[in-house]
Protein backbone atom coordinates (compact mmCIF):
# COMPACT_ATOMS: atom_id res chain seq x y z
CA UNK A 1 0.00 0.00 0.00
CA UNK A 2 2.82 2.32 -0.79
CA UNK A 3 2.38 5.50 -2.83
CA UNK A 4 2.33 5.14 -6.61
CA UNK A 5 1.28 1.49 -6.46
CA UNK A 6 -0.33 -0.11 -9.54
CA UNK A 7 -3.88 0.64 -8.34
CA UNK A 8 -3.10 4.33 -7.88
CA UNK A 9 -1.46 4.45 -11.30
CA UNK A 10 -4.69 3.29 -12.96
CA UNK A 11 -6.32 6.55 -11.88
CA UNK A 12 -3.51 9.01 -12.63
CA UNK A 13 -4.98 11.83 -14.70
CA UNK A 14 -8.47 10.39 -14.27
CA UNK A 15 -9.40 10.76 -10.60
CA UNK A 16 -7.56 12.83 -7.96
CA UNK A 17 -7.32 10.17 -5.26
CA UNK A 18 -5.70 10.64 -1.88
CA UNK A 19 -4.62 6.97 -1.77
CA UNK A 20 -5.58 3.61 -3.27
CA UNK A 21 -4.88 -0.02 -2.45
CA UNK A 22 -5.80 -3.60 -3.24
CA UNK A 23 -5.35 -6.37 -0.73
CA UNK A 24 -4.46 -9.00 -3.35
CA UNK A 25 -3.46 -9.43 -6.96
CA UNK A 26 -6.12 -11.34 -8.88
CA UNK A 27 -5.02 -14.08 -11.24
CA UNK A 28 -6.99 -16.94 -12.76
CA UNK A 29 -6.64 -20.29 -11.07
CA UNK A 30 -5.47 -18.83 -7.75
CA UNK A 31 -6.89 -19.18 -4.27
CA UNK A 32 -8.02 -15.55 -4.27
CA UNK A 33 -10.01 -16.14 -7.49
CA UNK A 34 -11.71 -19.13 -5.86
CA UNK A 35 -12.48 -17.16 -2.68
CA UNK A 36 -13.89 -14.18 -4.59
CA UNK A 37 -16.03 -16.51 -6.73
CA UNK A 38 -17.27 -18.28 -3.57
CA UNK A 39 -18.12 -14.93 -1.97
CA UNK A 40 -19.53 -13.07 -4.96
CA UNK A 41 -21.43 -15.77 -6.83
CA UNK A 42 -22.06 -18.60 -4.35
CA UNK A 43 -23.37 -16.53 -1.44
CA UNK A 44 -20.59 -17.34 1.02
CA UNK A 45 -20.82 -14.13 3.02
CA UNK A 46 -18.50 -15.48 5.74
CA UNK A 47 -15.67 -15.50 3.21
CA UNK A 48 -16.43 -11.86 2.38
CA UNK A 49 -16.49 -10.87 6.05
CA UNK A 50 -13.16 -12.58 6.60
CA UNK A 51 -11.58 -10.89 3.58
CA UNK A 52 -13.05 -7.52 4.59
CA UNK A 53 -11.52 -7.90 8.07
CA UNK A 54 -8.17 -8.59 6.41
CA UNK A 55 -8.55 -5.38 4.38
CA UNK A 56 -9.39 -3.47 7.56
CA UNK A 57 -6.29 -4.80 9.29
CA UNK A 58 -4.13 -3.75 6.36
CA UNK A 59 -5.61 -0.24 6.48
CA UNK A 60 -4.93 -0.01 10.22
CA UNK A 61 -1.29 -0.80 9.59
CA UNK A 62 -0.85 1.87 6.91
CA UNK A 63 -0.54 5.56 7.71
CA UNK A 64 -1.88 6.57 4.28
CA UNK A 65 -5.42 5.58 5.33
CA UNK A 66 -5.65 7.11 8.82
CA UNK A 67 -7.98 10.04 8.21
CA UNK A 68 -10.94 8.28 6.58
CA UNK A 69 -14.35 9.65 7.66
CA UNK A 70 -16.62 7.04 6.07
CA UNK A 71 -16.62 3.85 4.02
CA UNK A 72 -18.82 3.83 0.92
CA UNK A 73 -19.46 0.53 -0.87
CA UNK A 74 -19.56 0.74 -4.66
CA UNK A 75 -23.29 0.34 -5.29
CA UNK A 76 -24.90 -2.34 -7.40
CA UNK A 77 -28.01 -1.65 -9.45
CA UNK A 78 -31.00 -2.44 -7.20
CA UNK A 79 -32.27 -5.37 -9.32
CA UNK A 80 -28.83 -6.96 -9.41
CA UNK A 81 -28.42 -6.62 -5.66
CA UNK A 82 -31.90 -8.07 -5.12
CA UNK A 83 -31.11 -11.10 -7.31
CA UNK A 84 -27.74 -11.70 -5.60
CA UNK A 85 -29.19 -11.02 -2.17
CA UNK A 86 -26.43 -8.60 -1.14
CA UNK A 87 -23.83 -6.17 -2.38
CA UNK A 88 -20.38 -7.72 -1.99
CA UNK A 89 -18.81 -4.28 -1.42
CA UNK A 90 -21.21 -3.67 1.47
CA UNK A 91 -20.15 -6.96 3.08
CA UNK A 92 -16.50 -5.95 2.77
CA UNK A 93 -17.30 -2.52 4.27
CA UNK A 94 -19.18 -4.07 7.19
CA UNK A 95 -16.14 -6.12 8.23
CA UNK A 96 -13.69 -3.29 7.53
CA UNK A 97 -15.79 -0.91 9.65
CA UNK A 98 -15.57 -3.20 12.66
CA UNK A 99 -11.79 -3.36 12.40
CA UNK A 100 -11.01 0.31 11.69
CA UNK A 101 -13.96 1.82 13.60
CA UNK A 102 -15.13 4.01 10.70
CA UNK A 103 -18.84 4.17 9.78
CA UNK A 104 -20.32 2.83 6.56
CA UNK A 105 -22.55 5.16 4.55
CA UNK A 106 -25.05 2.99 2.72
CA UNK A 107 -27.70 3.94 0.18
CA UNK A 108 -26.44 7.48 -0.42
CA UNK A 109 -24.39 6.74 -3.51
CA UNK A 110 -26.67 4.78 -5.82
CA UNK A 111 -26.41 3.17 -9.22
CA UNK A 112 -29.33 4.72 -11.06
CA UNK A 113 -29.35 2.47 -14.10
CA UNK A 114 -28.50 -1.09 -15.04
CA UNK A 115 -25.10 -1.67 -16.60
CA UNK A 116 -23.93 -4.81 -18.30
CA UNK A 117 -21.12 -6.83 -16.75
CA UNK A 118 -17.70 -5.32 -17.42
CA UNK A 119 -15.78 -8.61 -17.53
CA UNK A 120 -15.72 -9.01 -21.34
CA UNK A 121 -15.40 -5.34 -22.30
CA UNK A 122 -12.27 -3.41 -23.24
CA UNK A 123 -11.35 -0.08 -21.59
CA UNK A 124 -13.42 2.28 -23.77
CA UNK A 125 -16.49 0.03 -23.66
CA UNK A 126 -16.19 -0.20 -19.87
CA UNK A 127 -16.21 3.59 -19.48
CA UNK A 128 -19.13 4.05 -21.92
CA UNK A 129 -21.05 1.31 -20.09
CA UNK A 130 -20.87 3.06 -16.68
CA UNK A 131 -20.71 6.77 -17.57
CA UNK A 132 -23.52 8.66 -15.78
CA UNK A 133 -24.59 5.57 -13.83
CA UNK A 134 -24.21 6.97 -10.32
CA UNK A 135 -26.05 9.54 -8.23
CA UNK A 136 -25.57 11.04 -4.76
CA UNK A 137 -28.90 11.10 -2.90
CA UNK A 138 -27.86 13.19 0.14
CA UNK A 139 -24.77 15.28 -0.70
CA UNK A 140 -24.68 16.84 2.80
CA UNK A 141 -24.00 13.39 4.27
CA UNK A 142 -20.63 13.25 2.49
CA UNK A 143 -19.86 16.99 2.16
CA UNK A 144 -16.34 17.76 3.37
CA UNK A 145 -15.57 14.11 4.16
CA UNK A 146 -12.74 11.81 3.20
CA UNK A 147 -14.53 8.83 1.66
CA UNK A 148 -13.01 5.38 1.27
CA UNK A 149 -14.75 3.92 -1.79
CA UNK A 150 -14.71 0.11 -1.58
CA UNK A 151 -15.17 -2.61 -4.22
CA UNK A 152 -14.21 -6.23 -4.72
CA UNK A 153 -12.09 -6.19 -7.90
CA UNK A 154 -10.54 -3.37 -9.92
CA UNK A 155 -9.39 -3.99 -13.50
CA UNK A 156 -9.45 -0.84 -15.64
CA UNK A 157 -11.05 1.28 -12.92
CA UNK A 158 -13.89 2.53 -15.15
CA UNK A 159 -16.68 1.80 -12.65
CA UNK A 160 -14.80 3.24 -9.68
CA UNK A 161 -13.85 6.28 -11.77
CA UNK A 162 -17.48 6.91 -12.77
CA UNK A 163 -18.62 6.60 -9.16
CA UNK A 164 -15.72 8.66 -7.79
CA UNK A 165 -16.37 11.41 -10.35
CA UNK A 166 -19.92 11.70 -9.06
CA UNK A 167 -18.76 11.80 -5.41
CA UNK A 168 -16.26 14.56 -6.26
CA UNK A 169 -19.17 16.78 -7.34
CA UNK A 170 -19.97 17.13 -3.63
CA UNK A 171 -18.14 20.08 -2.08
CA UNK A 172 -14.99 19.34 -0.10
CA UNK A 173 -14.89 15.59 -0.57
CA UNK A 174 -11.70 13.60 -0.78
CA UNK A 175 -11.61 10.01 -2.01
CA UNK A 176 -9.38 7.05 -1.36
CA UNK A 177 -10.02 3.59 -2.80
CA UNK A 178 -9.72 0.10 -1.36
CA UNK A 179 -10.42 -3.05 -3.32
CA UNK A 180 -10.09 -6.66 -2.41
CA UNK A 181 -8.16 -7.50 -5.56
CA UNK A 182 -6.39 -5.91 -8.50
CA UNK A 183 -6.69 -7.67 -11.86
CA UNK A 184 -4.32 -6.13 -14.39
CA UNK A 185 -5.36 -6.23 -18.05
Amino acid sequence: MHANNPVEKIFWGRLALTAAMSEFYFAKGTLIQMLIHEFKYKGNIDVGLYLGAMMGSSLLNNNRFTKIDALVPLPLFADKEFKRGYNQATILCTAMSEVINVPVINNNVVRKRFTETQTKKHRTERWENVEGSFEIIKPNEIKGKHILLVDDVVTTGATLEACGSEIFKTEGTKISLATLAFASK
